[in-house]
């Protein structure tokens, strides 16, 4: 970020005590400002018996990778889960538990991620427009078909840990 969002003047740092480092400043607006980011959430969708995951392609890549959106104004992280996995893939969200976080640079996203059970298999509310496939994949058959070197791997790999680790209750 390097204009102000309000006024377009260049921004300068400025120590800010609060914060114990330097930070953005608008000299115009005498206002500091702090970086802005989208945040979304990813989903990785299992059956209810936890045995199998569905994994999606998009936009005509050919690589899987995981359900995904960005959560929309006034929405917290648990409905944009809830909302999604129903628009990409016609599911209902029956359990969810929160996996882990990571910064993605090349969209400039805050990325939450996690698990949810839906309450059945049937792929035939999946939205063509938003999907191109959906397919349900055996937990060592999605690790393996995960895109490499992905977020989407990243988070999945962490999961399947936890799942191994006996991950608790779910909501």
């Amino acid at each position: 970020m390097n204009h102000c969002r309000e006024c377009g003047t260049e921004l300068t740092e400025k120590w800010l005590e609060k914060e114990g480092r330097m930070v953005p400043y608008c000299p115009r607006c005498e206002e500091f400002r702090f970086p802005l980011y989208n945040v979304g959430c990813s989903m990785i969708v299992m059956n209810r018996e936890r045995d199998h995951i569905v994994l999606i392609k998009q936009y005509g890549l050919s690589e899987y990778i995981l359900v995904a959106g960005y959560i929309n104004q006034g929405e917290n992280a648990e409905t944009t889960v809830v909302r999604e996995v129903k628009e990409e893939l016609g599911l209902d969200v029956i359990a969810l538990k929160y996996n882990k976080s990571e910064y993605f640079p090349a969209t400039n996203t805050l990325m939450l991620n996690f698990g949810v059970v839906v309450d059945d298999m049937s792929l035939d509310g999946v939205s063509r427009d938003e999907v191109d496939t959906a397919t349900w994949f055996t937990l060592e058959e999605a690790a393996e078909n995960i895109k490499k070197e992905s977020l989407a791997r990243k988070f999945l790999l962490n999961h399947l840990n936890k799942l191994e680790e006996n991950w608790g209750e779910w909501e």
